[in-house]
């Protein structure tokens, strides 16, 4: 599979990958886990597809996790009855729950050598989520991790979704972090991993995850290691704006922090968020393990 490269990331395209292709050729398990809260309209259709799609039919994906952080509806029951391995945010992360959380739950309770994180409120969920982030990292040994990139659209007017991306998350890297703002969708759900990539990261546990994660990995491995693959059109639940002011705050939070400005933001304004341990995961054999539905 050849990449786009310009002087950014690697770029490619969900509709370069096969499924069947890529469970051929892999030599690494995959776990596919999705942070969920109160998400029971949408996780039983992300997780049937992939379970249909990429465990029985093509043997790509080993391991399907959902990590519900306490919601309040029946979210955790939808995703078991479609076959997903559920468990809560693990009770080390104490009182604080939240995306960042749930992911750092994903990690230490996952156990694959690639981990996949999807987003649990995507409707007109398709498998080509996965295969295209898949992709690059099992074609190419250079590239280490994988971010999404799509079209949003809100209303259905395309171009319309991301607002606290286009308002918040864009300019302050463009700023602060500028050899990051070539990605186009810098808040995105949607990656994939070497599990070595993300283990001992400090994540927030906050909505700042996402973006956190994104430039803690560009600092560990490199630019030259990472790619943004495009996955089509995205649509999910669109909040309203008043909704998306904690989300922007967090993300916020998360880049000025790691420009070495957050201590005195959160000093002025005495709001913080703590940043999640991860437990270290023992090394795996590469054998597929055994799932049982």
């Amino acid at each position: 599979m050849i990449a786009e490269r310009s002087t950014g990331p690697c770029r490619f395209d969900h509709s370069q990958f096969s499924a069947q292709v890529l469970a051929s050729a892999r030599k690494a398990t995959v776990s596919v886990c999705l942070p969920a809260r109160d998400e029971a309209a949408t996780i039983s259709g992300i997780v049937e597809t992939i379970r249909r799609e990429l465990v029985e039919d093509t043997c790509l994906v080993d391991e399907i996790l959902v990590v519900d952080d306490r919601s309040a509806d029946d979210t955790a029951a939808q995703a078991v009855a479609a076959g997903a391995k559920v468990v809560p945010v693990t009770a080390s992360t104490g009182s604080m729950s939240g995306k960042g959380a749930a992911m750092a739950t994903a990690l230490a309770e996952s156990r694959g050598d690639v981990v996949v994180f999807l987003d649990a409120d995507v409707e007109r969920f398709s498998s080509h989520f996965v295969v295209g982030l898949l992709g690059p990292l099992l074609f190419h040994q250079n590239l280490r991790f994988v971010k999404a990139t799509y079209l949003r659209p809100i209303a259905g007017v395309l171009g319309e979704g991301g607002r606290v991306t286009e308002l918040v998350a864009k300019p302050l890297l463009a700023l602060l972090h500028p050899e990051l703002a070539q990605f186009t969708q810098p808040l995105a759900g949607e990656i994939a991993a070497h599990r070595s990539v993300l283990e001992d990261l400090s994540l927030p546990c906050d909505y700042g995850v996402d973006v956190a994660v994104l430039i803690d990995v560009a600092r560990r491995v490199g630019l030259d290691s990472m790619a943004e693959v495009d996955l089509g059109e995205r649509r999910h639940r669109n909040r309203r704006l008043f909704e998306l002011a904690p989300q922007a705050r967090s993300v916020a939070r998360a880049i000025l922090e790691r420009a070495g400005v957050g201590t005195v933001i959160a000093a002025a304004t005495g709001v913080g968020c703590a940043e999640v341990p991860q437990q270290r995961h023992s090394s795996r054999p590469v054998d597929r393990p055994s799932i049982q539905w």
